[in-house]
């Protein structure tokens, strides 16, 4: 039995693989519509969610499966102190395979610890969001058609943003990557990041806090939210709200082939009538996301020899 908490839980080759499957999925879905019949998928949501627990939600119905769980921890028995794991050891008698978001860093390991079943990562603090990241990969694979040889530019909250966190540990493994880091200084990717993952694996990088300066150089553009539930005071938070917000006037320069990208939900960091541009593809990687989640289950009940 395999567990997904971080991507870096799985290998290049297995990166490749799951992408391949998802593509297959895409090509042809009637293929995969009752892979899955009478599997069970748990969603535990103890931190609220739209797009990923709905995306799970729909990967598994179309998969053939049902969907069981909880969207918000006051709908659980952890409101009444019951602990994580006593929660997953429970739902895992019940379910086939979790998916499982906690705001707070390293929840879902402990999950892994008394689950009888597999447990996917679906967001825990500031730290990981591997499916997210998943769909990230899926999505620069379906505009670019590779995953190396390109010049990644991540704007906004890099310090508190698990899914900049996530994609730079997992691209750091594709050759010829070039990180552009546009933040300011007080939400600048965390030392751990830069020395764990950028620096020990030699890539090349800069930092920035000028958004028009290095957007004639980027492939991708991978926007983030300012997220106020990370930050201590209400003060710290309006001071970088609107630190970079990017629209039309900004995209001039930018490459004819740009792919624009946001985890989502957005606030105000992209503009409405950024939307209607062909190089944006938010909702498109949101899209994607069904599918690799999907891809996600079918591998990891083989793996666990329950399909």
């Amino acid at each position: 039995m395999r567990h997904l908490l971080d991507t870096t839980d799985l290998t290049v080759e297995e990166i490749d693989e799951l992408i391949a499957l998802a593509m297959d999925i895409i090509a042809d879905k009637q293929k995969y519509a009752h892979i899955c019949d009478g599997k069970k998928l748990a969603t535990l949501f103890f931190e609220p969610s739209t797009r990923t627990r709905l995306s799970f939600e729909a990967a598994m119905m179309e998969l053939g499966g049902n969907v069981l769980g909880f969207s918000d921890a006051s709908c659980s028995s952890a409101s009444k102190g019951e602990t994580v794991g006593d929660t997953i050891k429970i739902v895992s008698c019940y379910a086939d395979i979790i998916a499982m978001r906690h705001p707070i860093e390293g929840a879902p390991r402990v999950a892994t610890y008394k689950s009888d079943v597999p447990v996917i990562n679906a967001g825990d603090g500031g730290h990981s969001h591997p499916t997210q990241t998943m769909a990230d990969l899926l999505t620069i694979f379906r505009e670019k058609g590779r995953l190396k040889d390109l010049t990644i530019g991540l704007c906004g909250d890099l310090k508190f943003g698990r899914t900049v966190h996530s994609l730079i540990k997992a691209m750091c493994r594709y050759s010829n990557i070039k990180f552009v880091l546009i933040a300011p200084k007080e939400l600048s990717v965390p030392d751990y990041i830069k020395t764990d993952y950028l620096e020990e694996k030699g890539m090349e990088y800069i930092e920035t806090e000028n958004m028009e300066e290095v957007m004639p150089q980027l492939d991708v553009l991978y926007m983030t939210r300012i997220q106020r539930e990370r930050f201590f005071s209400e003060d710290e938070y309006l001071k970088h709200k609107d630190a970079f917000i990017l629209d039309t006037d900004k995209l001039k320069t930018a490459k004819a082939d740009l792919t624009i990208m946001h985890p989502l939900p957005r606030v105000n960091e992209i503009t409405t009538d950024v939307d209607d541009d062909p190089r944006a593809k938010y909702f498109e990687q949101a899209l994607n996301g069904k599918y690799i989640r999907m891809a996600l289950i079918i591998t990891l009940l083989k793996w666990g020899g329950a399909l």
